[in-house]
């Protein structure tokens, strides 16, 4: 984590004590979240990020701000402040009133904290090497609960399959759900190529739609490929001729190994989607300036 981060518009340093216990969202994960990729001082796919967290905070009943404008500013000022020019952010919207434990003299109805941070080097620390090592954990979505696919603050069991993950050799997790369907990773999407199609599980299987799967679903063109959604068994990666996974610190990723699967160590697709997107993401700086760019040198 780098040195400042923002809280309800002021940028402070992150030793500074600004949170209360007697906010609810801290003590029950009340609230929602985003990571955000940050290139060359440019916020990627921010109206994306934006839409998703607006959408998840009306289902869960969180109060969130209403000027994307304003918070986008906002955000620019710690990019800055921190100089994360390429690096990552959370912004976190943290419901602070509601419930038998809010503390006394809690004014907010909700925080807005976001921080910044390096970017994390997936490819370097892969326990695979040269692709992704995955667990199969069964039952671990509900596609049918109404907040499925909402990307909120209660987190831990992802973090505790994450963490157990690693101590067995994985570097992530296949999660299905109820109905024995590949549902995501822990925080990433997964993809199997079959020829020049390319699936991922709809969001009625209880994933969570990540920023990179939208970008690779609505945007990606001309690439060979057809991407498009479709339900997907654990036995399908056995026949599909590579399997990868995204999400937006690790864009995409290729899978060597899913535990207790024979699959293919393929990476064509790969190597032409990371291409592509690659260059969607360097169209949208350019449409995207950062307002300090000037400063980056």
């Amino acid at each position: 984590m780098h040195r400042f981060l923002l809280h309800n518009g002021e940028i402070r340093d992150v030793g500074q004590r600004f949170v209360s216990l007697g906010q609810v969202g801290l003590l029950s994960g009340w609230g929602v979240f985003s990571t955000i990729r940050i290139y060359e001082g440019v916020l990627f796919a921010w109206e994306r990020h934006w839409a998703r967290m607006q959408r998840d905070a009306r289902l869960l009943r969180v109060p969130f701000p209403s000027s994307p404008e304003r918070l986008k500013e906002d955000l620019d000022r710690l990019v800055e402040a921190n100089e994360a020019w390429n690096g990552t952010m959370r912004v976190v919207i943290l419901r602070n009133r509601g419930g038998i434990w809010e503390g006394p003299g809690i004014t907010r109805d909700f925080d807005i904290i976001a921080l910044t941070a390096d970017v994390y080097p997936w490819h370097r620390n892969l326990l695979g090497g040269a692709g992704v090592k995955l667990g199969i954990i069964p039952h671990a979505r509900h596609a049918a609960n109404e907040f499925a696919g909402a990307k909120i603050l209660s987190w831990a069991q992802n973090l505790a399959w994450y963490e157990r993950a690693h101590e067995q050799g994985y570097d992530e997790v296949v999660l299905l759900n109820e109905r024995g369907e590949a549902a995501e990773c822990t925080s990433g999407n997964i993809f199997a190529v079959f020829g020049k199609t390319v699936l991922t599980p709809p969001v009625a299987s209880g994933c969570l739609a990540g920023i990179t799967r939208a970008v690779l679903l609505e945007e990606l063109r001309d690439t060979g490929y057809q991407i498009r959604e479709k339900v997907l068994f654990p036995a399908d990666f056995e026949t599909a001729d590579e399997v990868f996974i995204t999400s937006t610190t690790r864009e995409l990723l290729p899978v060597i190994s899913i535990e207790g699967l024979t699959i293919r160590r393929g990476h064509a697709a790969v190597d032409v989607l990371e291409k592509a997107f690659g260059a969607y993401v360097r169209s949208y700086i350019a449409q995207h300036p950062a307002l300090a760019r000037s400063e980056q040198t």
